[in-house]
């Protein structure tokens, strides 16, 4: 699985708890946005983190 920036911001927009967890990081690590949705990326989606499936299902109508 890979990082898009598109997909993983859309995946916040989609989503309360990631919004939150997002300013969070921002405010807590002083990230600016793009640096904040990688980490965030890396602690909740990849490697089996609780959003992957929700991540993969952004990217499944590309793939037809």
């Amino acid at each position: 699985m890979k990082y898009l920036k598109s997909q993983m911001k859309q995946l916040v927009k989609d989503n309360g708890e990631l919004q939150v967890r997002l300013k969070e990081l921002m405010r807590e690590h002083d990230l600016e946005k793009p640096f904040a949705l990688k980490a965030l990326y890396h602690s909740e989606v990849a490697a089996g983190g609780k959003y992957q499936s929700a991540y993969q299902a952004l990217d499944e109508p590309k793939k037809e």
